[in-house]
């Protein structure tokens, strides 16, 4: 037996109580449900018995019809009875965002306000440029002085602390300065000449020279047998007293620094004699990589040549150039090296180019190998090599 839920004043039904389900045969319900009256958003009260104006569901239908708080209904919070389907009163369907209010913001009747533009984030001003001998832009007067061949650049840094250097007519006793070319530098009074461009040179050292610019011993340096007419050049890293062949030359510090990292990845080279029969399996240490006394020596490229004699011949290739490491490398094997030959630094080879001779690199192959700008020449991009020899010692 089915019971008619109770009625409150004002004639519709309780709200979250029983509900009677769809009439059989499409017949409409005994008594439809009712909206709640919203206490901000109801348009008007309704009679018992009658559905609401505004409601979703079809009159009749019953099965749509749902009680307060459903889906369709507008008894939620903050919701109008129209809120689900009409669109006549400028809010979305089923948006909640009525023409008149509710919990958002009330409409205006047409599109927003536009959001205005973001203000242009100021341009942050470029550094303006120096004025001459204001030390930010440039060289460093100690590169320069040394680039122009007056002296080495830790030379150049005690001429400076002594007051000898002078910039644009102010004496300067700080090596912590760059200078342009528009600068007017001197030198103990006299005007610096404009650096000479980047250089380089193969030089095919002899065994008994020791690769320094001062012997505290007093042994002959590579610099006291190297032609007169050479500029004052630095070495690309160096070779031992017993050591012989290629030694790179240069002007440039630049240069000089950029060819002695092992980040540069140039293969160097060696011919070595060593004493003793050894095979081809003895090398296996080296070519994996070996650690001397806490000095960690990267994988070298070992080709056993020939046996000649009580000597056997090898030619050592290795990316890095610690003191006497093929040397050290071939005594942790066993074996005792009594010659030992450069033929060549990355690109640059050793050729037949005879001992204490000196040979230029061609502008165009030395921009070629280094990525440089392009160097001065003879006009036409074809400047002969410069070979000369060693100047004869004088032994009285």
């Amino acid at each position: 037996m089915s019971t008619r839920p109770p009625s409150r004043p004002g004639g519709g039904p309780r709200q979250g109580g029983p509900r009677k389900g769809p009439a059989r045969s499409g017949k409409p319900a005994d008594a439809p449900d009712a909206a709640p009256r919203s206490r901000r958003f109801a348009a008007g009260p309704t009679r018992a018995g009658q559905p609401p104006n505004d409601g979703p569901g079809k009159p009749g239908s019953g099965g749509r019809d749902k009680p307060a708080g459903g889906r369709h209904t507008s008894g939620g919070p903050g919701k109008p009875a129209s809120g689900a389907r009409d669109k006549s009163a400028g809010g979305k369907p089923g948006s909640g965002s009525p023409a008149s209010g509710g919990r958002g913001k009330p409409a205006t009747g047409g599109p927003g306000k536009p959001r205005p533009p973001a203000p242009a984030k100021p341009r942050k001003p470029g550094p303006a440029k120096a004025a001459p001998g204001t030390g930010a832009e440039g060289d460093r007067i100690a590169k320069v002085i040394a680039r122009a061949g007056v002296a080495s650049r830790r030379e150049a840094e005690k001429m400076i602390e002594a007051g000898r250097v002078a910039v644009n007519g102010k004496t300067i006793d700080r090596a912590a300065l760059n200078v342009s070319a528009s600068d007017r530098i001197e030198v103990d009074g006299r005007a610096l000449d404009a650096p000479e461009p980047a250089r380089l040179w193969l030089y095919h050292k002899p065994a008994g020279l020791v690769t320094t610019a001062r012997d505290e011993q007093g042994r002959t340096t590579i610099f006291d047998e190297l032609p007169e007419d050479l500029p004052r050049v630095m070495t690309v890293g160096r070779l031992d007293l017993n050591s012989e062949g290629l030694l790179l030359l240069t002007n440039d510090g630049a240069i000089k620094r950029r060819l002695e990292l092992p980040s540069t990845g140039w293969l160097r080279r060696y011919r070595v004699r060593m004493k003793g029969r050894p095979q081809d399996a003895d090398f296996e240490p080296l070519r994996d990589g070996i650690t001397i006394d806490g000095d960690v020596f990267q994988p070298m490229t070992v080709t056993l040549d020939r046996q000649q004699g009580a000597n056997a011949w090898a030619t050592v290739g290795l990316r890095e150039g610690k003191n006497r490491e093929i040397r050290r490398a071939m005594e942790a094997i066993g074996l005792s090296v009594n010659r030992l030959i450069r033929i060549s630094y990355g690109p640059f080879q050793l050729g037949q180019l005879k001992p204490g001779a000196v040979e230029e690199i061609r502008p165009r192959v030395l921009r070629d190998q280094l990525g440089m700008a392009e160097a001065e020449d003879d006009g036409g991009g074809r400047a002969r090599p410069k070979v000369t020899r060693r100047r004869p010692r004088n032994d009285g």
